[in-house]
């Protein structure tokens, strides 16, 4: 089978990178093993909240040019300001038009969400249903805040939050209490209604009885003036629909957290990227996964470089698939996508190289909760400024790495995760549509002169 662009991994930045890809007109495939980590996410979309130093960024945009000349080989410094801001606004625009609205301050500063554990965390996009809370803290309005607890839900502790959040120096005065309510759809379940997860609550919320009677629960713990912080067990599919209708019964103000896997309000996001991936005509191969693929020299190029011909998959077998241009978002350790063995971490579908030889004892610290991040966290597969990776040395023209098997940068201690999932995502296929022109420009110039 022939594509324009072929896709290798499906979480944020393979579906960008599809999507994008179709948008341009490409015939575009992704080829995706399983689950993304976006079942593992917040649902919001980080662009940057702190620096490799650890120092906190209130406003992304207005420290970039400075971050960037300070860490050169950021992924944000190869992609450059304009494109990471284009991407993203993009990206923002396409799912707000696809029933997921994500929404920012409007001076463009981070801001805080409450997390499972009853901590505050920075981020760029939250969902409609994400309380967002101004960088500086003490400018917050909230007050009385109250946690919900549904009833034999083990993925979710009101308690800790409450207690985590009683912590906190800008919420003192603030009244914070939890509660507990139950849902009525557990008790015709035949199983042990502490084995539901988030996914099967959210199942049984799509039921009007059931919403109706929630939010009559709901409306006898909290005010309108309360902040209410829920556990995030609906909206699955397309929507926020299930939340809507209880806001609209209740008139309160929620605050949804992610749970333990899977999250609710990454699947959202990664079912919405699934829809409009398929309905505008791209091919996906979901359960398949990418074994090898045969890499020769480019005889487009001038120089030593090298070019991806063709790829196998596992379902597939012995039919290759071939594409004029391959982006490469297999993910990181948690994806497979990188692995580590006792004395060298490797790329294991075409063995790229890395960007650190060192030896083992320099990908980590020996202090697990040590206030420095992970160093192996900022490992991965060694690109030129345009993201085509490396093997032995020689450039791959046709193959473009995008998102978490990058290097050069910490998703989680940084605070960008997503940011640079979706701009290198976007700045991959702009580079594969520059490549594509080259060649069409080079055929035409052949054809002309036979």
């Amino acid at each position: 089978m022939k594509f324009d662009s072929i896709i290798i991994g499906g979480g944020i930045a393979g579906y960008t990178a599809g999507l994008r890809s179709l948008e341009a007109g490409l015939k575009t495939a992704i080829i995706s093993n399983g689950q993304s980590a976006l079942h593992f996410s917040s649902g919001s979309i980080d662009l940057l909240s702190h620096t490799p130093t650890g120092k906190a960024i209130r406003n992304p945009a207005a420290i970039f040019d400075k971050f960037t000349n300070e860490f050169p080989l950021h992924p944000y410094s190869k992609v450059g300001k304009q494109t990471v801001f284009e991407s993203l606004n993009w990206y923002k625009n396409i799912l707000t038009t696809a029933g997921i609205p994500l929404l920012q301050q409007e001076d463009g500063d981070n801001h805080l969400r409450i997390t499972p554990l009853g901590t505050l965390k920075s981020t760029w996009l939250s969902q409609p249903y994400i309380h967002q809370l101004p960088m500086r803290l003490n400018e917050h309005t909230i007050k009385r805040i109250v946690v919900v607890q549904i009833d034999d839900f083990r993925d979710f502790n009101a308690k800790m939050v409450t207690d985590n959040l009683v912590q906190i120096p800008e919420f003192e005065g603030v009244e914070i209490t939890h509660t507990s309510v139950a849902i009525d759809g557990f008790s015709g379940l035949k199983r042990n209604a502490c084995e539901l997860r988030s996914i099967d609550i959210a199942r049984i919320l799509t039921n009007e009885s059931e919403i109706k009677a929630l939010a009559t629960k709901l409306k006898t713990i909290a005010t309108q003036d309360d902040l209410v912080v829920i556990p995030a067990i609906t909206g699955n599919g397309k929507g926020l629909s299930v939340l809507n209708k209880l806001h609209a019964l209740t008139q309160l103000t929620f605050h949804e957290v992610p749970t333990m896997p899977p999250s609710m309000l990454g699947i959202r996001l990664e079912e919405t990227m699934i829809d409009l991936f398929i309905k505008a005509g791209g091919m996906l191969l979901k359960g398949d996964q990418v074994t090898h693929g045969d890499i020769a020299k480019d005889n487009n190029s001038s120089n030593d470089e090298l070019s991806l011909k063709r790829i196998y998959t596992r379902n597939l077998e012995s039919m290759p698939l071939t594409a004029d241009n391959y982006i490469f978002a297999s993910g990181s350790f948690f994806n497979k996508g990188l692995i580590a063995q006792h004395d060298k971490l490797q790329e294991p579908v075409f063995n790229l190289d890395m960007n650190s030889n060192q030896a083992r004892s320099t990908w980590y610290n020996p202090q697990f909760f040590a206030p420095n991040s992970q160093p192996f966290l900022s490992l991965g597969i060694k690109t030129n400024h345009n993201f085509n990776p490396m093997l032995a040395g020689k450039v791959i023209t046709n193959l473009f790495c995008a998102g978490s098997n990058l290097g050069g940068y910490d998703p989680i201690a940084e605070g960008c995760g997503s940011g640079v999932a979706i701009s290198t995502g976007y700045h991959a296929v702009n580079h594969l549509l520059q490549n594509t022109k080259h060649n069409q420009s080079q055929h035409l110039t052949s054809d002309s002169l036979v």
